[in-house]
């Protein structure tokens, strides 16, 4: 079925998102994946291509805030097999920007986005602990006034970006109170108390940093306080369904890829002098899953015209994010059985596929805990 979320500029665009890739993204994926990080310069290549347009243009952006763009990064990325190359970017993009965009002062703006808008700055947010994952209340960092200044003390782990990052956005505990006592501070490269733990070592995800990040006695500027004190909890909620969305956009992305790349190889690969594609058992499992990811892409390209028209609820966000990503899990499962012993090779794409897209069941909220928002907007009692 005809996709109709995109119109003519957004596949312009795409063509030149695709000229990017191959390059400046697939000659060097390799070397990426083995040093376990992307260099600064993917940024500024990516704010010429126009990633980071929403800045704007008072501020060195474009001024375009059209989710579609986004979406185009995370498809192709997905469609080359590059995507952990580009989950930084389009991290700070789709889930880093809002906040920088909508939270914060003129000042804060004029200091920070034109930076951020040639990829000059790289964004992280900084909000898993390693005592707390998906509930915030269960956030310790703290962060205690000292005249114009905030004291911070801390820990945080699991952060994207968080190695090459010269701006982070940390939630922070001002407060007692569960959600009422979060606020957000931005934490800048080279602030005295602020170090940087190892790049962490993941099962899949290799060419993207992920870091601890550690702050002992770490004075930080009242002024990069974003949005009010006490209120960072309401601005991480208001944000959270795109960040569903761009994971959600990712994953049905990822499984469409294994599919065609399964399909090719069960018309190339012979067993008893036919391609073993003409099997009933593959054929028909096959049919299932491209339904399957069929039908999803409909409920997803909805959801980011829901976005667009300022209609995306908490909870179709969090049915996005739990659907897609649970069904990416059994699309790319079903597309390793497929390809039998080269399934488990990691010169095959699906190989690396299984390795890479494990994580999205689980950040950005664990599907246990999409299901628990689900649930609760069900009004059950």
């Amino acid at each position: 079925m005809d996709r109709t979320l995109y119109e003519a500029e957004h596949e312009d665009y795409r063509r030149s998102v695709k000229a990017f890739i191959e390059r400046e993204v697939v000659p060097h994926y390799a070397d990426w994946e083995s040093a376990g990080i992307v260099p600064k310069s993917l940024f500024a290549g990516l704010g010429e291509l126009g990633v980071f347009a929403a800045v704007p243009e008072e501020y060195g952006g474009v001024g375009i805030d059209d989710f579609r763009y986004n979406a185009i990064i995370s498809e192709e990325a997905a469609a080359y097999g590059v995507g952990p190359a580009l989950l930084g970017p389009t991290l700070q993009a789709d889930i880093c920007m809002p906040y920088l965009l909508d939270l914060t002062t003129e000042e804060q703006k004029a200091r920070w986005l034109p930076k951020v808008a040639t990829g000059e700055s790289v964004v992280a947010i900084a909000m898993t602990e390693p005592g707390a994952g998906s509930d915030l209340s269960g956030i310790r960092t703290k962060a205690v006034r000292d005249g114009d200044d905030f004291i911070v003390n801390g820990a945080k782990t699991f952060i994207t970006n968080g190695i090459n990052a010269d701006i982070v956005i940390t939630v922070v505990r001002t407060g007692e109170h569960p959600h009422k006592g979060l606020s957000l501070l931005v934490i800048e490269d080279g602030t005295p108390g602020f170090t940087r733990g190892r790049n962490l070592e993941k099962v899949g995800m290799h060419a993207q940093d992920t870091a601890e990040l550690i702050f002992e006695n770490c004075r930080v500027p009242a002024a990069n306080l974003i949005g009010n004190e006490g209120e960072g909890f309401f601005g991480l909620t208001n944000n959270l369904p795109q960040e569903r969305l761009s994971i959600a956009v990712a994953s049905i992305a990822g499984a469409q890829q294994a599919l065609e790349d399964t399909m090719q190889y069960v018309r190339d690969r012979k067993a008893f002098n036919s391609p073993i594609g003409s099997l009933q058992t593959i054929r028909h499992r096959l049919a299932e899953l491209v339904t399957e990811v069929e039908i999803t892409q409909t409920y997803v390209d909805r959801c980011v015209e829901a976005l667009l028209e300022g209609k995306l609820t908490v909870a179709d966000a969090a049915k996005a994010k739990l659907w897609t990503t649970e069904l990416q899990g059994r699309v790319v499962d079903a597309c390793v059985q497929l390809h039998g012993g080269y399934g488990y090779m990691l010169e095959y794409p699906i190989a690396r596929a299984y390795v890479d897209n494990r994580i999205q069941r689980i950040y950005g909220g664990t599907s246990e805990i999409m299901k628990e928002i689900i649930g609760r907007s069900l009004n059950l009692g």
